[in-house]
């Protein structure tokens, strides 16, 4: 069956809850854990039902926002999402009330009660209104987003199709197309400021209705961070700070003389080699087809499970008008599908995002049969561990995309996951400073990014973009629009791939059968318990990204960049 075939039905959210509430019933009543055990099974069945039809509504309206059908569908989701959220929070009451908690743990593993007690936390019946508006908003950002319209050189482009300007050979034309993207930022910026206002203000309304500080702890507990603190990720992050920025400017430096530049602008970034950017040789069919041949002989799992994304059509690749920015994989329950969203638009990005969703979907795709929904994936900063982990493994199989700009692309793309990492922490530390000052007004918020930016990212030069030197660029970053602290997750997950990646060069059947049994865990455990199962060095432990930081730096030494 191909994703077209898939049938949507609109959930009767009613009928789901009297579903739910009536086992529940039950569920209460048993007089043995065999009972509780089934009961559990059978709530199930209806949340996988759910979850099913959000994802095919999701999945459609994010590749065409001006679906008018998926649209209202979108929308229904987001009135009734705060309802199912409530009866979701009974079930989880219910479990951690169970008197069969020890026999339950044996059958199911303690995780579940862990995501249970976090779960309950960020949820009273007194902040449905504000949930409700909270996806109003979130719904809003993202269709303002998707439906950009950028007028350059006398054609239209979105914001994923104007990218391989910004990596053009003429410096005038990086320049100008990156002056062009922030104008019309810098228009829209009344938007996503009130829209981002209107978030951190609703965000902060529920967070002391549930009887927290502020934001910063329910949203930990949103993203069911159960073995780690604000405290140690502040710790990590100056850890980034001294150890990683530092090479991350050496880098940018490199960069410079390599093009033989006088100062390297914020638009010559994305511009790599004097004799242009490694890029994909084909187009999105060619792509898939050597994607085909690497998935193939990479393993027999990976090769079973690209088959099984192209047999049923689960993949929508390239941008187009009207269609969600960026990248994501999801799960759709009922059919044990994972589904790939992305944007080519012809350059080394396309075949980044391939493998990076690539990586999240194997790993749902390996774990799609575990009984209960919530070990199907684990927390977000263990998800990222398997997709970044996959563009590394991967690398065997990159010339088969790149041809002779293969060495390009793996100095490239070393070197990005360096670069990365400052931006990224520099994300979290901003929504820290945001959601602890939510009396902040949207241009000491802009003064704020401005402040922490030019401390993980000092060299970077917006010189002839007033929008960005006045701290304007968070404002592109959907995740702190749509997904609050869910960034710190993306560096975390990088140090652990950089170990794979280390592991991989050492003796690649080790380290696969290593990222194989963890993509096959899901969510049965948490993100640290997750990262000894695999065998990696927790990214908090002190030396961990020094030491990594060395044998990279080892690596592109031994790289004659100025040949590229």
């Amino acid at each position: 069956m191909s994703f077209s075939q898939y049938q949507y039905t609109r959930p009767d959210n009613q009928q789901i809850i009297n579903g739910i509430s009536q086992k529940l019933s039950k569920f209460k009543q048993a007089s043995t854990a065999t009972e509780q055990q089934q009961l559990i099974v059978e709530i199930n069945e209806i949340r996988r039902q759910y979850s099913t039809m959000y994802n095919i509504c999701m999945i459609r309206h994010t590749i065409d926002t001006n679906d008018a059908f998926y649209e209202a569908e979108n929308q229904y989701f987001d009135e009734i999402g705060p309802e199912y959220k409530k009866i979701n929070a009974d079930f989880y009451r219910a479990l951690v009330n169970s008197p069969f908690k020890k026999e339950l743990s044996e059958k199911w593993g303690g995780h579940i009660f862990v995501i249970a007690e976090l779960s309950l936390k960020t949820f009273e019946p007194a902040i449905m209104a504000s949930l409700k508006k909270e996806n109003e908003l979130k719904s809003s950002y993202n269709k303002q987003k998707a439906n950009a319209k950028i007028l350059f050189q006398g054609k239209e482009y979105n914001i994923s199709t104007i990218a391989p300007f910004l990596q053009d050979r003429d410096r005038n034309v990086r320049a100008s197309a990156a002056k062009t993207v922030w104008n019309y930022f810098d228009k829209e910026s009344a938007f996503n400021e009130q829209c981002f206002d209107d978030l951190v203000k609703t965000r902060h309304q529920m967070a002391k209705e549930l009887g927290y500080e502020n934001f910063v702890q329910l949203g930990y507990a949103r993203m069911l961070r159960s073995d780690y603190t604000p405290k140690m990720v502040a710790n990590f992050r100056k850890q980034i700070l001294e150890e990683i920025v530092p090479l991350a400017s050496e880098l940018g430096e490199r960069q410079r003389k390599r093009l033989g530049l006088t100062d390297l602008k914020f638009w010559d970034e994305g511009y790599k080699f004097k004799t242009g950017n490694a890029m994909p040789k084909g187009d999105a069919s060619w792509i898939v087809a050597r994607a085909t041949k690497m998935y193939k002989e990479l393993s027999p799992e990976t090769n079973e499970f690209f088959g099984f994304m192209k047999e049923q059509n689960l993949m929508d690749l390239v941008s187009r008008d009207g269609k969600s920015p960026g990248g994501y994989c999801t799960f759709i329950d009922n059919h044990r599908a994972p589904y790939i969203f992305s944007n080519f638009n012809g350059t080394r990005g396309d075949i980044d995002v391939l493998t990076h969703e690539a990586g999240h979907a194997f790993q749902v795709y390996s774990s799609r049969n575990v009984p209960l929904m919530e070990y199907n994936w684990p927390t977000y900063e263990a998800c990222e561990i398997h997709s970044m982990s996959m563009e590394f493994f991967t690398w065997p199989w990159m010339h088969l995309f790149f041809e002779e700009d293969v060495e390009k692309y793996f100095f490239s793309h070393l070197v990005g996951a360096i670069q990365f990492l400052p931006y990224g922490v520099a994300v979290d530390e901003f929504q820290h400073e945001v959601y602890e000052k939510p009396e902040m007004t949207p241009s000491e918020r802009n003064a704020c990014w401005k402040k922490i930016e030019e401390k993980y990212l000092p060299h970077r030069d917006y010189d002839g973009i007033p929008f960005l030197q006045n701290g304007g660029y968070w404002q592109k970053q959907s995740h702190i629009f749509a997904s609050p602290f869910y960034y710190i997750d993306y560096t975390l997950a990088q140090i652990c791939a950089f170990q794979f990646w280390v592991k991989d060069q050492i003796n690649h059947d080790s380290a696969w059968k290593d990222y194989v049994d963890l993509c096959a865990q899901g969510g049965k455990f948490s993100f640290l318990e997750l990262v000894n199962k695999a065998n990696l060095d927790s990214p908090f432990e002190s030396g961990v990204v020094k030491s990594l930081v060395g044998k990279i730096k080892e690596w592109l030494e031994k790289v004659d960049d100025s040949s590229f």
